[in-house]
């Protein structure tokens, strides 16, 4: 597995990171996973590859200084703000049962469950939302794509796949500053239903947190730099 260390970008060049290293496994038919981690400054909001954005406030978003992109995998918007955010990229083939969606999440999801266990964090993957919602916060619903702490969703991911290639990133919510979310997506959100790490144990920093899954990763994943 290649590892790519934690490094903070602008949302346009996240996200044109994660394309790049997709195309470039493609290309180069690699075979060898690829993890890497990033944050995002200033602030973003990311869309799904066929959301719509009127819901959107651009003077809010402009004025307060948060830029907008649009990603490669589907879903509903996200606030990029105090998070981790992860990306893993893999030929399908080489996961358990890759060529279907629902096993390649597990898989995937696997690798950060046991990564959060050496936290006696426990995790379980989401279940599919009980309700039906037109809020456009993706954090608002749990899926099968999810993992979720004691019920509440903690990691919201995504997916894409493009030449039998698998790319999927998610967001691991350290805070989250609630009223700046409610003004962005111009809605109330249920927040019962989302926790954060700063509300499971403020104590674990961002070092700490990225300390962690480095050592997992080179120790489990024969990680690479």
């Amino acid at each position: 597995m290649k590892f790519i260390d934690y490094k903070v970008n602008t949302g346009y060049m996240n996200m044109q990171i994660d394309s790049d290293l997709l195309n470039s496994t493609i290309n180069n038919n690699l075979k060898e996973p690829i993890f890497r981690l990033y944050g995002w400054k200033p602030a973003c909001v990311s869309l799904g590859r066929n959301q719509d954005n009127n819901f959107l406030d651009k003077e809010f978003l402009k004025s307060n200084g948060i830029d907008v992109v649009r990603r490669l995998t589907g879903g509903r918007a996200l606030l990029h703000d105090k998070e981790i955010t992860y990306c893993y990229i893999s030929p399908a083939d080489i996961i358990p049962n890759g060529d279907n969606v629902t096993e390649s999440y597990k898989y995937i999801s696997s690798i950060l469950i046991d990564i959060f266990h050496l936290f006696d964090i426990n995790l379980e993957i989401g279940g599919l939302s009980r309700h039906i919602t037109k809020n456009n916060y993706c954090m608002s619903i749990s899926t099968g794509a999810d993992l979720c702490y004691q019920g509440k969703k903690f990691i919201g991911s995504a997916q894409c796949r493009k030449n039998g290639y698998i790319m999927q990133h998610g967001s691991i919510l350290l805070d989250l500053n609630k009223n700046l979310s409610d003004k962005i997506f111009n809605e109330p959100t249920d927040y019962s239903s989302i926790i954060t790490l700063k509300e499971i144990n403020p104590n674990f920093s961002v070092e700490k947190i990225i300390s962690e899954i480095k050592t997992y990763l080179y120790t489990n994943g024969n990680a690479q730099l």
